[in-house]
C-alpha cells in the first residue's frame, strides 16, 4: 500500500476535530495569515514583516496561476479521504498550501538572521518543522497527492531563490519611488485580470485577487508611512536586533496590539466587503439577490476582493500603527 494511501486511511481514525484544526491553522488559511502578519509587523520587525509579504504575493500568484496552466484534478475520493472541501474546486499541481509554508518560514530564516540575534540551529528546526507540518497536513487532508506537495516544496525554493535577491530592491521602491502607487495598483490589477482569464471560476480566482489586493496595500502603506516619516525601521547602528528586551510589560502590550489591530482588520474587511459587492453589481447591472452566485462573476469577485483586501493591508500598515501611537501604545 503506497503512503499516500495509509496516511489518508489514517485520517479516517484520526478524525479528531482538534487535530484537524491544528493541522488547518498551519495550511494557509486566512486566519492564520490573519494573526501572523499583524503579529510580525506591530510586535516583531516591520521591516522583515514588509518582505515576507512581497515573498509569499509572488509565491502564491505564481503557484495560483501554474495551477490553472496545468489543470491537474484533486486525489480521487475513495481512495483518499478528504477531511476538507472549501479548495475542491480549485486544481490540485502543485500544491500552493505546500509553497507558502516552504517560502515563509525559509524567507523568515533567511531576512531575520543577522539582524535579528538568536542560534542558527533554532531557526533551521522552526523552518523544517513548519514546513513539515504543512506538507504533511495536504496529504492527512486528503487534498493533495504526494508529487503535487514535492512539487510545491520545489517550486516555492526556485522562486524563492530568483525573488529573495530582489525583495530589497522592491521594497525600496515601494516606499521611496514618487509614482509607486500607481504602479503597484495598476500592475495588481492587471495581474489579478490576467489570472481571472486563465481558468472558469473556482476559490483560487477569489483567493488570488485578494492576495494581489493584500500585497498591493501593504505596499501603499509602507509608501505613505515613507512619505510621512512615520513608523521607520530601526537605523543600521541598532542592528542586531535582541529578544533579550521581552517583559511581561512587552508581552502584554503585544497581545493588546494584536487583539485591538485584528479587530479592526476584521471590521474593514467586513465593510469593505458590504459596500464593494453591492456597488460592483450595481455598476455592472448584475443581480445581487445570490451574492454567492453573483461573487462568481469577474466582474464583481475581482474588485470586491481586490479592493477589500487592499484596504485590509493599508490598514495593517498605515491605519492600525498610528491608532498605536495615537493611544500610545505603540
Amino acid at each position: 500500500m503506497s503512503l499516500y494511501r495509509r496516511l489518508s486511511r489514517l485520517a479516517a481514525h484520526l478524525q479528531d476535530p482538534q487535530k484537524v484544526a491544528a493541522f488547518q491553522r498551519l495550511c494557509g488559511v486566512e486566519l492564520f495569515y490573519m494573526l501572523f502578519f499583524p503579529f510580525c509587523m506591530w510586535n516583531v520587525d516591520a521591516w522583515l514583516g514588509r518582505r515576507l509579504v512581497h515573498i509569499w504575493v509572488w509565491v502564491m500568484y505564481v503557484g495560483q496561476c501554474t495551477k490553472d496552466v496545468i489543470r491537474w484534478p484533486r486525489p480521487a475520493s475513495p481512495p483518499a479521504l478528504k477531511l476538507e472541501v472549501f479548495y475542491n474546486s480549485e486544481y490540485s499541481m502543485p500544491s500552493t498550501h505546500a509553497m507558502s509554508g516552504t517560502a515563509i518560514p525559509l524567507a523568515l530564516l533567511l531576512l531575520s538572521y543577522g539582524r535579528w540575534q538568536y542560534p542558527l540551529m533554532f531557526g533551521l528546526i522552526l523552518a523544517f518543522c513548519w514546513c513539515s507540518l504543512v506538507c504533511c497536513s495536504r496529504i492527512y487532508m486528503g487534498m493533495h497527492s504526494i508529487l503535487d506537495v514535492i512539487a510545491g516544496f520545489l517550486y516555492a525554493i526556485l522562486i524563492l531563490v530568483v525573488f529573495h535577491p530582489a525583495v530589497d530592491l522592491i521594497d525600496n521602491f515601494n516606499m521611496t519611488y514618487k509614482y509607486a502607487p500607481l504602479i503597484i495598483i495598476s500592475l495588481h490589477l492587471a495581474l489579478g485580470i490576467f489570472s481571472f482569464t486563465l481558468d472558469t471560476w473556482s476559490t483560487s480566482r477569489g483567493d488570488t485577487a485578494q492576495i494581489l489586493g493584500c500585497g498591493a496595500g501593504v505596499a501603499c502603506g509602507s509608501h505613505v508611512n515613507y512619505i510621512l516619516g512615520i513608523n521607520l525601521d530601526p537605523t543600521p547602528d541598532k542592528l542586531p536586533l535582541s529578544l533579550n528586551s521581552l517583559t511581561v510589560t512587552v508581552f502584554g502590550k503585544a497581545i493588546l496590539r494584536l487583539l485591538i489591530g485584528v479587530v479592526i482588520l476584521l471590521l474593514t474587511k467586513i465593510v469593505m466587503k458590504k459596500a464593494t459587492i453591492s456597488l460592483a453589481c450595481k455598476i455592472f447591472r448584475i443581480p445581487h439577490d445570490d451574492v454567492r452566485k453573483a461573487r462568481q462573476r469577474m466582474e464583481v469577485e475581482l474588485p470586491y476582493r481586490y479592493i477589500t483586501y487592499g484596504m485590509v493591508g493599508f490598514s495593517l500598515m498605515f491605519f492600525v500603527p498610528g491608532l498605536f501611537q495615537f493611544i500610545g501604545l505603540s
